[in-house]
């Protein structure tokens, strides 16, 4: 049988450029398809057949002028024989080339950057919390692609806590986040979840980019605009996403803001701030920086040792949204950032930082939060 490789699925991404037989077994030849309309890429997700039992040697050509190359230092691929279990894979990198090795068991085996979470599935998590008692959802409108962007409300406080993800779609431990935050959010008998949804009113947008989801895009939405730059001036033509998002956060005004991310080059879960906006006051530099120190405190998964440069007074860059939306509100916000490689403080040899592990950081982010709520 012919070895093959294939993308044309749900976030699929890969380029074929040859697959050739080596002494040692099969070699293939594979670039990265930059986001549409732009030079943004580092995603990939494919499916490679009828090789069980071979040596496969997958080799990405093109990973050296990546949006991220640092990432690929002591970063290893993800594999799925059944698309619900992403183990790592042996990978190396050099002179700019990705190399995936592989002696697969059956003749499907799926590759992936990070392990995917598709939009059946997303839509199979809003259909599944909508029905959840207490729970509103709504569409806010319609994506370039006429896709809806979803948004989930739960909870009768006055506190308005605002939790978004997959700004940029291939950043997918955000949506596995999102799941584990609507799991416990959810649950009628979790005490947490009761005290947040007694005190606070929480908007959940689990997918902030599904156009870029689907199209198997790192980055950008359907005309490769990056929308964690667009949040001081989004428009219907470039960026209805965060325009339909930031008009909604405008009807409730916004206390706490979480936006979930993924971090290609940093071995670390942690989170990033709002130093340098016009308006910072002490009041919401001590309650991040109190809600920082507590999750440290919480999980071993989180730190605080490494992460993004502080911006300078008055330097920050309005168009990010967590830098908006603590200027705009006066909301405690901040980035959330997980690794596409592993927690290095706490490295899983088998599934490096993994859907489970983002689910649960989630629940663990929602137990800090309930500690704080009344200060927010």
């Amino acid at each position: 049988m012919t070895i093959s490789t294939s993308s044309g699925f749900d976030s699929g991404n890969i380029r074929v450029l040859s697959i050739t037989d080596t002494p040692a077994g099969v070699r293939a030849d594979l670039e990265i398809v930059t986001d549409h309309q732009s030079d943004f890429y580092q995603w990939f997700h494919f499916r490679l057949a009828n090789a069980a039992g071979r040596a496969v040697e997958l080799r990405i050509v093109n990973a050296g002028k990546s949006a991220y190359p640092d990432g690929w230092a002591g970063y290893s691929a993800r594999v799925s024989e059944d698309r619900e279990t992403w183990v790592q894979a042996d990978t190396s990198y050099a002179d700019g080339v990705l190399t995936i090795r592989l002696e697969p068991d059956s003749n499907a085996l799926w590759i992936a950057y990070f392990a995917p979470y598709s939009m059946e599935r997303h839509h199979d998590l809003i259909a599944w919390a909508a029905t959840q008692p207490g729970v509103a959802h709504r569409e806010l409108g319609l994506t370039l692609d006429g896709q809806p962007l979803d948004m989930l409300t739960i909870g009768e406080g006055p506190k308005q806590v605002w939790l978004y993800a997959r700004q940029h779609p291939g950043e997918t431990m955000a949506e596995w986040w999102m799941e584990g935050a609507l799991e416990r959010l959810c649950d009628e008998e979790d005490a947490v979840a009761r005290l947040l949804r007694q005190k606070a009113t929480i908007h959940l947008i689990p997918n902030m980019n599904p156009d870029g989801s689907r199209r198997g895009h790192l980055r950008t939405n359907a005309v490769g605009v990056n929308l964690n730059r667009e949040w001081h001036e989004p428009t219907a033509e470039r960026s209805p996403e965060v325009l339909l998002a930031r008009n909604a956060m405008d009807e409730t005004g916004v206390d706490f803001a979480m936006d979930v991310h993924g971090d290609e080059a940093i071995p670390a879960v942690f989170i990033a701030g709002f130093e340098g906006i016009p308006s910072i006051t002490d009041r919401q530099v001590a309650l991040y920086h109190r809600y920082r120190d507590t999750l440290a405190a919480r999980t071993p998964d989180f730190q605080t040792r490494l992460g993004y440069p502080v911006a300078r007074a008055g330097k920050a860059n309005l168009s990010m949204s967590t830098n908006q939306l603590a200027e705009r509100f006066g909301a405690v916000a901040m980035t959330l950032e997980m690794p596409f490689k592993d927690n290095d403080d706490l490295p899983d040899a088998d599934f490096g930082w993994s859907p489970a592990r983002s689910m649960q950081l989630a629940k663990d982010c929602l137990a800090v939060l309930a500690e704080m709520i009344e200060d927010m």
